[in-house]
């Protein structure tokens, strides 16, 4: 497996199994079936209602916790700087925990953006506390990332995105190479976003020509090679599935290169359509929900 290295000098693996929308009662089977299958990087979130599982699935592996990387998030409703503290609390116990590999804010709040700072504050807080070892942010664009840097003592180490060829936020990607911020891919295949216009022109990246016809020339799949342009760009990616033969098929992304034309070729994809919330949406109001307690 192919690693990262954050801005803090943690090694993280760049391909990851993520559990989003994944029910509970599959995530156990799925995170069991990655782990032998060579995957050490999880990402989850409070959120996804999952991480009980995740953290049975660990703990019921032969694989040495410390050759894991563990990741969550923080949601909107925990935001604050002691509800974010507890946040952590709430996650780590689910996990079955003591220290989390990566912890991030599951999006800007941009209506109250002083409960953001006050979040990520809080995430410095548990890393200089050893409670984590690297922190960082989700769907934050660059004026969130702007607003957060003026008050920040520590550079967030990943910042991750929705990015696949048919929206891949350029803008944002720069300015996080700029500062030293790793970009992480959800939905790297186009999970949500099986789009190509409107109405009959509906369609998947995964069938999108210039995808397929790049797979049968390496003898891989539409998915692997979507994996591959991110990994190859110096993405980490963490694509998910709950069933093992697509599991093992997106972490077997190891063993060919992409070509400059081809890389080019995936890059003229763009639309410029997000399939995930505009992160200026997202509210209390509107996406708030309590996390359970442990």
């Amino acid at each position: 497996m192919q690693t990262l290295t954050l801005n803090n000098g943690v090694e993280m693996p760049a391909l990851g199994l993520g559990v989003f929308q994944t029910p509970p009662d599959e995530t156990r089977a799925a995170v069991t079936a990655a782990l032998d299958l060579g995957y050490r990087h999880i990402d989850t979130a409070a959120a996804y209602g999952n991480e009980r599982e995740v953290g049975q699935a660990v703990r019921a592996s032969a694989v040495p916790r410390e050759d894991l990387f563990i990741e969550t998030k923080i949601w909107i409703s925990d935001y604050g700087y002691d509800e974010t503290l507890h946040g952590f609390d709430k996650s780590a116990a689910k996990l079955g925990v003591d220290r989390i590999d990566l912890l991030i804010l599951h999006q800007a709040l941009p209506s109250d953006f002083d409960r953001t700072r006050a979040a990520y504050r809080a995430l410095e807080r548990l890393l200089a506390d050893g409670r984590v070892r690297a922190i960082g942010v989700s769907n934050f664009m660059v004026d969130h990332l702007t607003a957060l840097l003026d008050n920040a003592t520590v550079v967030p180490a990943v910042n991750q995105l929705e990015i696949h060829p048919y929206f891949q936020q350029r803008a944002v990607l720069d300015f996080d190479d700029e500062h030293g911020i790793l970009n992480q891919a959800w939905s790297p295949i186009g999970g949500i976003t099986f789009y190509r216009g409107q109405g009959e022109d509906r369609g998947s990246v995964l069938d999108d020509p210039a995808v397929t016809a790049i797979a049968e020339v390496h003898g891989k799949s539409p998915a692997q090679v979507l994996l591959r342009w991110g990994i190859q760009q110096g993405r980490s990616v963490i694509p998910k599935s709950t069933k093992r033969h697509r599991i093992a098929e997106n972490v077997d992304v190891f063993d060919f290169a992409l070509t400059a034309d081809e890389l080019k070729s995936l890059d003229a994809l763009e639309t410029g359509r997000r399939g995930g919330p505009e992160p200026s949406d997202v509210t209390l109001a509107t996406y708030g929900r309590a996390i359970p307690e442990a």
